[in-house]
């Protein structure tokens, strides 16, 4: 998708629809009580992985079958769109997107990447064949700080840029609803 035209985003543009809201701000919850709140290895936390995993599984349907801007078509970030994206920044545009911009797709991703490689290794951890393998429980925990990591990131990226581009980013993700300020 091309980058959309400021005076687009002027008037509320519907953008996220409910499942990708409910889904964002689930897996925001399964990741901040797994971090913060759950005790490690207990069942709690192992059914907040798997939620999380299903979540992100529904999500990558989603993708396909979804809303407009939920579908991979609208946003997926080619390397013509990397750079077309990146090239702008460079020279101090800030292009605006219904949807995901390029950048923002890319972190996405490797979210929901992270977030299914913690449920295969955090999964694996309770198997016969890898029950007590430290360099099993090295890597959930590395992967674990690197989501966390990320997902700091990506929220300071949504506020930094929403201020930039005069878009509430955040807004849009509780309301669904895009609007230039």
């Amino acid at each position: 998708m091309t980058p959309a035209n400021h005076d687009l985003l002027r008037n509320p543009v519907k953008v996220w629809d409910p499942f990708v809201r409910i889904f964002h701000w689930s897996l925001v919850g399964c990741v901040l009580l797994n971090q913060f709140v759950l005790e490690a290895g207990e069942t709690a936390h192992q059914w907040a992985g798997y939620i999380a995993c299903a979540l992100v599984l529904a999500r990558v349907a989603w993708g396909f079958v979804g809303s407009r801007h939920a579908r991979f078509a609208d946003f997926f970030p080619t390397p013509g769109r990397l750079s077309a994206h990146l090239k702008a920044v460079r020279q101090g545009r800030h292009p605006q997107y219904l949807g995901h911009n390029p950048v923002a797709a890319l972190m996405m991703l490797g979210l929901m990447l992270l977030i299914l490689l913690l449920g295969g290794s955090g999964w694996l951890q309770g198997t016969d064949a890898f029950f007590g393998e430290e360099w099993l429980m090295e890597l959930h925990e590395v992967l674990a700080n690197g989501l966390l990591l990320a997902a700091g990131l990506h929220a300071a990226a949504a506020l930094v840029m929403g201020r930039l581009e005069r878009v509430g980013l955040v807004r849009a993700m509780i309301t669904g609803v895009k609007q230039s300020y």
